[in-house]
């Protein structure tokens, strides 16, 4: 019900629609110092029944709600006058139901929690927007669900929003993020919500592919254009036309592939390698990075004309230690599918394994996770999972040895050693220089790729290794 009764005014009226009665009086104490008339219900069933006597100029709802949900009572508000511009607040934990809010009618998307000042942006949008006689514009519906994308964050629901506004146009995109985030997640979920769903999502990871094999795989060759070329090869442009090429780790493509891929996104068109004639494609370009991409282009290593041209939309994936209540959600989820995947026993996580779990760093983000889910599916004996079911790496507490970032923690990192050693021995285990070992290798092989700019022959040397030696232990680390 309204907090209070009062009559209308010819001020712009704005209406608060929420469950959750500390929302309802945030935003309304918040409202009181503009020249809105301000009303709140506790519910949309409550609200809808006013419209038939008053008409808001704008409302702001919630979306899960008991008896109707704010999806439901926008369809009713448009039912009764389309121009009411409506505003969803909501802190969805999955893609596809935020995507679901965001790609409606719905003049706009407020996640959960929010800045109070957004809203109050937000809201005073709406007004004017309303007031001008403008309408609410209503986008595409996505012709296919999307991956299923964990996250109730905020950070997460930051990138939901960004998902939801930009799939549907065709508008090219740069996902950055640390490796193991979930960047190809993102770029496939922006296809499959996408009018061009339909037609090819052609991936290339242009960091595993030799520097002399890149060409061909992007534009393909003519035959006898080289030796070894016995007959035509068609690209991956050409794979992709009418559909979405997604150019994964892009940081690392040769400079001049980059004025290559340039070309091509300033005019649609390119050639093949020994081609005399031009190609024409229409493919919409989605590229993934764990590059400082304005760092690369200081150092020469990136065209800044190319950053240009794939920045117009960017997506930051966050990292797992940004997020930690999302940690145990997506390793249930995991756990759940490793479990149908080989056909075993769903196992459960003891509190106290859910309680270590969401403190450790998670270097590997979301990739690790899985790993973690896949480990403990096949090797943990019961139903339920203990501390002494984990892998031993992840007993030990990676967290003693390096913080969030992977680097030592404190600035005598012999001491945090010491301490971790003594306590790892007290705990009755053997095995010591084994289990510190690989954590070691991993920080060392980290800091060094970072610094060289993932240039493995120079890390390598920075290491004091040969580069298969480098490779090898990347390998075993899972990095």
């Amino acid at each position: 019900m309204t907090t209070k009764t009062v009559e209308y005014t010819n001020d712009p009226v704005v209406w608060i629609v929420d469950d959750d009665a500390s929302i309802r009086w945030v935003l309304n104490e918040s409202l009181a110092e503009k020249p809105y008339e301000v009303h709140v219900f506790e519910s949309a069933l409550e609200a809808s029944k006013k419209l038939e006597n008053f008409r808001p100029n704008v409302i702001i709802s919630d979306v899960r709600m008991p008896e109707m949900t704010g999806l439901e009572f926008m369809d009713v508000v448009h039912d009764f006058d389309k121009t009411i511009p409506f505003i969803l607040m909501t802190a969805h934990a999955d893609l596809s139901t935020a995507v679901k809010s965001i790609q409606s009618s719905a003049f706009d998307y407020l996640p959960k929690p929010f800045e109070i000042d957004d809203a109050l942006a937000v809201i005073d949008r709406a007004i004017k927007k309303q007031l001008s006689g403008g309408k609410v514009r209503r986008q595409n519906k996505p012709n296919k669900q999307p991956l299923n994308i964990i996250g109730s964050a905020p950070a997460m629901q930051e990138v939901f929003r960004v998902l939801g506004r930009v799939s549907p146009l065709d508008v090219t995109v740069l996902i950055n993020g640390e490796t193991g985030t979930g960047k190809e997640l993102v770029a496939r979920a922006l296809y499959e919500l996408s009018s061009r769903s339909n037609e090819p999502f052609v991936a290339i990871n242009t960091a595993a592919i030799p520097r002399d094999l890149l060409e061909t795989e992007l534009f393909g060759h003519e035959k006898g254009a080289f030796t070894g070329a016995l007959s035509k090869r068609i690209g991956r442009f050409e794979e992709a036309n009418g559909g979405t090429l997604f150019l994964d780790e892009i940081g690392d493509m040769p400079v001049d592939l980059q004025t290559r891929l340039l070309r091509v996104l300033n005019d649609g068109s390119f050639y093949r390698v020994g081609g005399k004639s031009p190609i024409k494609t229409d493919v919409r370009i989605i590229a993934a990075t764990h590059q400082n991409m304005p760092e690369m282009v200081k150092k020469g290593l990136f065209r800044e004309d190319l950053l240009f041209r794939l920045n117009v939309i960017r997506i930051e994936v966050p990292a797992l230690r940004d997020r930690q209540e999302d940690i145990i959600p997506i390793i249930q989820y995991y756990l759940s599918e490793e479990a149908k995947q080989y056909n075993l026993e769903e196992k459960v996580l003891s509190k106290e394994v859910e309680k270590y779990l969401v403190n450790l760093p998670w270097p590997g983000n979301v990739r690790q996770i899985r790993s973690l889910c896949t480990w403990v599916t096949i090797m943990a004996p019961g139903k339920t999972v203990s501390l002494e079911d984990m892998p031993l790496d992840l007993q030990n507490n990676t967290q003693a040895i390096y913080s969030g970032d992977n680097t030592p923690v404190g600035d005598d990192w012999q001491a945090s050693l010491q301490k971790w050693a003594d306590t790892y021995l007290q705990s009755g285990k053997e095995g010591l220089h084994t289990a510190a070992e690989p954590l070691f290798e991993r920080v060392l092989i980290e800091s060094a790729m970072k610094s060289s700019l993932n240039h493995r022959q120079k890390a390598a040397k920075l290491l004091g290794w040969g580069r298969n030696t480098l490779t090898r232990k990347t390998q075993n680390l899972d990095l």
